[in-house]
């Protein structure tokens, strides 16, 4: 893919109606493809299709709408998707979340992990029968995920989020140690979803933006969200943490490449926890398990996709 052969595209995106999301999709907009948004709030829904439009009139972009933090909406909103798109050639995990407590969602999964890791999780699973040859998937993670250690035995964080010194002076508190393993996750999957996408033309690769003044954290509450919002006056602009975005889902550059992990569109190293497959095979296993998916990938494929298994 590039700028010129974006026209037409079908580009499926998640957490697009505000920051780095919102300004890739615009730019892939402006560059011919079709655009096809997956938000929870109608206003903001509605006002970034109005911008879509203006960006790109014959391209007809749509949303669908959802509580992505629940493992019935992700499913719902990826089978809709699956039924108004029989082929997609892009597909955006860019939805993600930081909590200063924990919270569980209506599905006893701890929020944070529910959705920056399990909707990544659920909806690229359940939407990988319409992705065309070549097509590309990408996931926003985060070099937050340097420090983390994924305790495959508390997915949950029931133990993380307890406060100690020592939690306290090496990450800022127990939302920031969520949140970095949550974005480990991300890498993890990625992994693991290439490994599996093997030979079908499909690839999956993820990207750190930068820390980035966005929206991310305005609904933290407490420390995180009153120290987050201090760094934002020292961040990179939505503009400059898109780029990668951008150049991963347009340039020939990155033609086939993998399970890769990028930061300012150059390929760089993750964590070493990042590049353990075990664990990222072992986190696809219980992803599966809590969603309660089955283990293949054996549905109709989009027009002229290989059957992945």
């Amino acid at each position: 893919m590039s700028d010129s052969n974006m026209r037409n595209k079908v580009v499926v995106i998640t957490g697009a109606t505000s920051g780095i999301g919102q300004i890739a999709a615009e730019k892939l907009a402006a560059m011919g493809a079709r655009i096809v948004q997956i938000a929870r709030d109608p206003v903001r829904g509605s006002a970034a299709i109005e911008r879509l439009r203006a960006i790109n009139p014959q391209a007809a972009p749509s949303i669908f709408y959802a509580d992505l933090s629940r493992i019935s909406e992700m499913k719902r909103v990826a089978s809709e998707i699956a039924a108004a798109e029989p082929r997609i050639d892009l597909f955006v995990n860019n939805a993600g979340a930081i909590f200063g407590r924990r919270q569980l969602t209506a599905d006893g999964l701890e929020m944070t992990f529910a959705l920056n890791h399990m909707a990544y999780f659920v909806v690229t699973h359940e939407l990988l029968h319409r992705l065309s040859p070549e097509a590309r998937i990408i996931c926003t993670s985060s070099d937050a995920h340097e420090t983390a250690i994924l305790d495959l035995d508390d997915l949950q964080s029931e133990k993380a989020y307890r406060w100690s010194l020592p939690v306290w002076l090496r990450y800022g508190g127990p939302g920031f140690t969520v949140y970095g393993r949550s974005k480990l996750c991300n890498i993890l999957f990625t992994r693991e979803l290439s490994r599996r996408l093997r030979g079908s033309g499909i690839t999956a690769n993820c990207f750190h933006p930068g820390f980035v003044a966005t929206r991310f954290g305005n609904r933290a509450g407490g420390l995180i969200q009153f120290g987050v919002g201090v760094a934002k006056r020292f961040a990179r602009t939505p503009e400059q943490g898109a780029k990668t975005l951008v150049y991963l889902a347009s340039s020939p550059q990155v033609s086939g490449v993998s399970g890769k992990y990028f930061h300012d569109e150059h390929e760089v190293q993750p964590s070493k926890a990042a590049q353990d497959d075990a664990v990222a095979a072992a986190l696809w296993q219980q992803s599966l398990r809590l969603a309660n998916l089955d283990n293949s990938f054996s549905r109709v494929p989009a027009a002229g996709a290989s059957q992945v298994a």
